[in-house]
Formats: C-alpha cells, sequence, structure tokens
C-alpha cells in the first residue's frame, strides 16, 4: 500500500542553488493536492473529535503585539519569533509563535466567557526559527484542545484520553504516551541546591534526555554525588505502575515531590481504569520544552518518527501572567508528524467516490451540464472534453482516465444513445503501462444518468 505524498519543505540539502536563490524559504511547506486533501482530511477528523468531547474550535490571530503576548512566551521562543513593524502603530507584531499563549491572552481578557470550565479547540499555524541542522520545521502546522478552569486528575485525564481517542479516530495504530509531572523533576533540582540558572540549564538538558550534557551542568554546580546519582535515576525511571514506588523512593517523604506522584498516581489509575494502559508509559524524567508547564506533562510517540508527534500538559499560571489565575490543561499535535505516521491513501480515495466526465470537444453543453448534475448529488466531479482520434470516444476516456489516475469514467455522447443515457467505466483492473489504453481490462455498461447518480450515492455512502 503506498502512502500519500508527503509535504514538501526546503532544506539546504533540497535547493542545491545558492542560498539567496532559494525560491521557497528553508523549513516551510508546499503542500500538494494530494498531500493537501489528506492533511485537511486530518485536519477535520480531528477537530470533529474534539468537538464530540464538548470542545468547541476557536480560531487565533496570525500576529500578535510582542508587548502583549511576551509575558506568555518564553526568552528562548521569544528570540526565534519572526518579527515586523507594524506600520500603521509602529509597534512590534510577532508572527504566532505559540497558541497556547494566545488562548491564554484570550481567556484572561474575558473575550471567551466566564463560564468554566471552558473547552476549546483549534487548528493552526505557528512560526518559530530554528537552525537547519536541527532537523525541525519553522512553519508547524497544528491541531490542538484546551480545558480552562478545572484543577483536579480526572480533568488532567480528560485531556490524555481525548488526545488517545483522536489518534485512534485518525486510524493511528500504535502508539505511546510518555506521562510524567514536571514537579518531581524540578523538586530533585531544588533539594540538590542548584542554583536557578543552574536548574533552568538541568530543566532544558533534561527535556531532550541529553544526559551528559546534565551530568555536566550538575557537576559546575557542585551537586553531591549522591544528589547527581538520584537525579539521573529518575531521569531514567521509565515504565509502568512499579515506576511509582522507585519514585516515592526517591521522594523521600519531602512534600512536594511526594505530592507530585500522587496526583501523577491519580491520573494514571484513571487512565487505567478507562483501557488506556497500554498506551501510557510512566515517565519520571518527562520534561516538557516550554517552562509554563507546572504539572502533569505528556509526549506521543510512534513507530518510525524520531520526534514525539505531538504532546501537553498542565499549566496552572500561564494565564495569570496575563492578569487571572486559571488552572489550565491541553495538549498540540503537529499535524506534519501525525501525517507521515499514518497510511492513508486508500482510505482517503475509497470515500472520496471521484468520478472523471469525458464529453467530445463539440460536446461541451452536455457535458457540463452531467458533471453538474453529479455534483449537486454530492459527487467529485471532474469534467474533461477530448478530441477522440478516429471517432474512438471509449479510447479517449480510457486514456483520459489514466491520465487523470481516477478509476470511474462517464463517457458523455456516445454514438447510439439515447440523450439520457451514457457509458460508465471502471477500470481499477487495468494495466497502467506507458501508451497502453487497457481497454481489455474495462469494464462498462450503458445506464441513464438517475440510476448512475442513485448507483454512485450508494457507493458515496457505503464507504463513509
Amino acid at each position: 500500500m503506498a502512502s500519500a505524498p508527503p509535504m514538501r519543505r526546503t532544506s539546504s540539502r533540497q535547493v542545491p542553488l545558492l542560498r539567496e536563490h532559494s525560491l521557497v524559504p528553508v523549513g516551510m511547506a508546499t503542500i500538494l493536492p494530494e498531500a493537501a486533501r489528506h492533511v485537511r482530511q486530518l485536519e477535520a477528523e480531528l477537530l470533529a473529535y474534539c468537538n464530540r468531547f464538548g470542545y468547541d474550535e476557536i480560531i487565533l490571530p496570525t500576529f500578535e503585539y510582542l508587548d502583549v503576548l511576551a509575558p506568555g512566551l518564553e526568552p528562548t521562543l521569544l528570540e526565534n519569533s519572526y518579527k515586523i513593524v507594524d506600520r500603521t502603530t509602529g509597534r512590534i507584531l510577532l508572527l504566532r509563535p505559540d497558541v497556547t499563549a494566545q488562548i491564554a491572552r484570550t481567556v484572561a481578557m474575558g473575550m471567551v466567557g466566564a463560564h468554566f470550565p471552558l473547552r476549546l479547540s483549534y487548528r493552526a499555524t505557528v512560526f518559530r526559527y530554528e537552525p537547519e541542522h536541527a532537523g525541525r520545521d519553522r512553519e508547524i502546522f497544528q491541531v490542538g484542545a484546551e480545558l480552562i478552569g478545572a484543577d483536579d486528575s480526572s480533568a488532567d485525564s480528560e485531556i490524555i484520553m481525548l488526545l488517545i481517542e483522536c489518534l485512534r479516530q485518525v486510524g493511528l495504530r500504535s502508539f505511546k504516551i510518555s506521562l510524567g509531572h514536571v514537579g518531581f523533576f524540578k523538586g530533585l533540582l531544588v533539594r540538590a541546591g542548584l542554583s536557578p540558572e543552574g536548574r533552568k540549564r538541568a530543566e532544558q538538558a533534561a527535556a531532550r534526555k541529553d544526559v551528559p550534557r546534565l551530568r555536566e551542568i550538575l557537576s559546575q554546580e557542585g551537586v553531591t554525588k549522591r544528589s547527581v546519582h538520584r537525579i539521573l535515576e529518575a531521569l531514567e525511571l521509565c515504565g509502568q505502575a512499579d515506576v511509582l514506588s522507585k519514585g516515592r523512593a526517591l521522594a523521600k517523604d519531602e512534600k512536594p515531590l511526594v505530592h507530585a506522584l500522587d496526583r501523577l498516581a491519580n491520573v494514571y489509575r484513571l487512565l487505567c481504569a478507562a483501557g488506556f494502559q497500554e498506551a501510557v508509559v510512566l515517565d519520571l524524567g518527562e520534561f516538557r520544552g516550554f517552562d509554563y508547564y507546572d504539572g502533569i506533562v505528556f509526549d506521543v510517540f510512534t513507530d518510525g518518527i524520531g520526534v514525539e508527534l505531538g504532546g501537553g500538559g498542565r499549566y496552572d499560571h500561564l494565564i495569570g501572567r496575563f492578569g487571572r489565575n486559571l488552572p489550565s490543561t491541553g495538549f498540540a499535535l503537529s499535524v506534519d508528524r501525525l501525517f507521515r505516521g499514518l497510511n492513508r491513501s486508500d482510505r482517503t480515495k475509497s470515500v472520496r467516490s471521484e468520478v472523471l466526465v469525458v464529453a467530445p470537444i463539440g460536446l461541451s453543453t452536455r457535458l457540463v451540464s452531467v458533471a453538474q448534475q453529479l455534483r449537486q448529488a454530492g459527487i467529485r466531479t471532474i469534467q474533461r472534453a477530448v478530441d477522440p482520434s478516429g471517432r474512438d470516444l471509449m479510447g479517449a476516456a480510457v486514456k483520459a482516465g489514466l491520465e487523470a489516475d481516477i478509476d470511474t469514467i462517464i463517457a458523455v455522447g456516445v454514438d447510439g444513445l439515447k440523450p439520457e443515457q451514457v457509458v460508465e467505466l471502471h477500470q481499477r483492473d487495468c494495466r497502467r503501462v506507458a501508451g497502453s489504453t487497457g481497454r481489455a481490462h474495462i469494464r462498462k455498461r450503458t445506464v441513464s444518468i438517475d440510476d448512475l447518480i442513485a448507483s454512485l450515492r450508494t457507493d458515496l455512502e457505503g464507504a463513509l
């Protein structure tokens, strides 16, 4: 089964010309038509399932004022944001680098309403500068959900269940949710006596699972060997329920660490009770890259993709940076990475029920009429006028179908038929070789327009 064509992104390897001659900015996507159909369907399915959970879509601005959004963005993300001058006001604009911060700002301003909890979903593109060698895109297509105003284990488990069900809904067969609590690892760093700057660098190394760098930072901070051992052991604690007991041994009854483990245990218990145990792995070293996360955090991984498909977690203090504290949790999925993790081509094509209507050039009015009737019936229809060589309309129709890669062809204006009749051709079993129409493998029947529409609609309903 062939997979759908990928999104096209430029890199230094793909553009052999001098950098200044590149026609598309590095790290930006060009999504060609077939891939675009898959991507839009994927986004629509994800949003539809979020809506089934009660999450309403919100559409956010592509640009934000730097001084307004800056409180919700960490310094590194601000540095890697694309900025321009607003020609009207002279203020600095940001090209959207993060959706969660935008939602936090919107909620804090009271724009979404005063009834909590709020359940919001979105699809958006975020833009972040990344060095070419980092292997990450600068234009990121996202679908996500945010649960705002609820602070309990059931809220944490709800957002994770939604993520799992979304992935299953779109057909991802094998994936793992890496589940942790940032308070546990942060607590270990505080107990070890790291400076605020040292803690920040250690957190960044932990988020990347960069053990050598973490060792180096701990050494520079003068951390004792015993504390170094505990921190590194915590970073490697990954598995099922036994991870919690090992974590409690490291916590040594210190309240912040115990509270983090208690919350993690409750969320894990709820997920297991709901039947999601096989999809979840506990990871006490789980550490999201954004500094606004302050509770339960998670990433999602699948085979064949070397980076996370997405993730999220709790950010109880982010909205407070804009003036109003509200407990919140959410997730975001990279549509590009999820798209690469799926094999969707056959599934999408069967649902589309696409047909090609073909007629001689002299019968353009009849061609347009038949094509329009099919479209009004909900059938995706491509029309094409042909010049049949030697009056061989069937051969020209089959050739047009092969060129368009469409299996169902409707021939209009065939000699000897009544005005309301057409010929329906199916070439699914046709040999697709250059220069051959493959007519020996074509199935065909003469049918009225009304009967054709009825049968195609039945096929479409069956596929859906």
